[in-house]
């Protein structure tokens, strides 16, 4: 039996997709062309939507549209169409502050959860060119422009609190997509669930001693807690290298469907999470050990420069914006110790919050149901698993430990050890 949808909800194929297109003047003067000439291609490959690519005489575009279900599992995992109309709002919101680091939106409909796009060429996954160690020169400087203030600009240090209220009513309702995220990060890599899959049976004994770690459960629970309960700022809720497309050039985020308001770290930590696993697996694709020496330098000296530089920014943001109802002036002087002291407390928090976001995202991506390509594409399991069990011994010690690490070297010299031990 086909799941229920809303009235005037169909999926799009090809034909279907290319007349809805015609009949938008701009869409299709943006393309360009007879519509019949089009060319049309459906290129998802993430776990959730269609995409397709639509290409034309004078450009292309990108369309994007919601399934009434999980792409990745199928129809016996339903999952609500509004996660197209969040990912819509939250671009329009991102694009205020973040303007030519996001997609342009071109068209929403609201019948079809369709969202068209810019097209981005020659851009990539970001995720694809780092499994190839390709250097992104100014990722760097983009990416820490992208968080500090998409994360500033919707947070109650620049919001007064009556905007910022609306912004969480209007963003609260994307449950079923946080309620992955839950699930997914945060309980099911903990226990026995018929989803969580390993590279078996080199890890079968790590998944065990996850499953039977209270430390660790009790670290994980309480990390939980606060994704449940803190809106601190809109987030774009699962960023990371897949979630960005890239040029030498260029950065754009995407996917932002599963935004929500709530702690800034997570997608702090996230993104971090993913930079180090990166780190991790070249060695699983060298031809010959020390081949990447070169680019795991340049990868470690990525990490230090997007903690840094979105700290950096995002205080000195504050400094400048201080339009929202938090940490008033009246109470605390632009030029004063106390305010000082109180954005040092901020900031501590903040990172102490990432680090933690970034040990859970770590486990996620290796005992969880949906795996990293950095890692999954070491064809040889001995040699993958190598390297995934450096990533959970440094994702535990974030989570249980976060404390133990005062700045972001001490992080990556921890991941050099990690895998310094193993081979040395």
């Amino acid at each position: 039996m086909p799941l229920p949808t809303p009235e005037g909800y169909r999926v799009l194929d090809e034909s279907s997709l290319r007349d809805l297109l015609a009949s938008l003047p701009a869409v299709a003067q943006r393309v360009g062309g007879d519509a019949a000439a089009w060319r049309i291609r459906e290129v998802g490959d993430g776990n959730l939507n269609l995409v397709f690519i639509i290409e034309g005489t004078h450009g292309g575009i990108c369309v994007k549209q919601a399934l009434p279900y999980v792409r990745l599992v199928g129809e016996s995992w339903p999952l609500d169409l509004n996660r197209a109309f969040f990912e819509y709002r939250a671009s329009v919101i991102q694009a205020e502050h973040c303007q030519g680091l996001v997609p342009e939106i071109l068209h929403y409909d609201p019948k079809l959860y369709l969202i068209v796009m810019e097209l981005l060429s020659p851009h990539i996954i970001m995720r694809r060119g780092m499994i190839d160690a390709v250097v992104y020169p100014r990722f760097v400087e983009h990416i820490t422009d992208y968080m500090a203030r998409s994360l500033y600009f919707t947070s109650d240090l620049a919001l007064p609190a009556a905007r910022k209220k609306a912004m969480i009513a209007e963003f609260c309702p994307n449950t079923d997509l946080c309620k992955i995220t839950e699930d997914l990060i945060f309980t099911d890599p903990y226990r026995v669930h018929e989803l969580n899959r390993w590279t078996s049976p080199q890890l079968d004994s790590w998944a065990a001693m996850w499953r039977e770690d209270d430390q660790l459960k009790l670290a994980v629970s309480q990390l939980k807690v606060d994704f449940l309960s803190r809106a601190e700022a809109l987030l774009h809720g699962d960023l990371h290298t897949g979630s960005i497309m890239v040029t030498e050039a260029e950065t754009r985020v995407i996917d932002p469907e599963f935004a929500f308001v709530g702690p800034m770290g997570f997608d702090v930590g996230k993104l971090i999470a993913n930079l180090l696993m990166n780190y991790l697996s070249h060695d699983g694709h060298e031809t010959r050990p020390g081949e990447r020496d070169d680019y795991r330098a340049w990868v470690i000296d990525t990490i230090h420069g997007v903690w840094h530089g979105f700290a950096t920014k995002f205080v000195a943001l504050w400094a400048k914006n201080r339009t929202g109802d938090a940490y008033p002036r009246d109470l605390l002087p632009d030029d004063s110790s106390v305010f000082r002291q109180a954005q040092s407390a901020y900031m501590a928090h903040l990172w102490t919050d990432s680090l933690r976001f970034a040990g859970a995202s770590l486990t996620r991506r290796t005992l969880g149901l949906a795996h990293n390509a950095d890692l999954e594409r070491i064809e040889d399991p001995d040699r993958r698993a190598a390297c995934e069990r450096r990533v959970l011994e440094l994702s535990r010690d974030l989570l249980v430990n976060p404390d133990s690490y005062a700045h972001i070297e001490q992080v990556t010299a921890r991941a050099q050890a990690l895998r310094a031990r193993d081979l040395g």
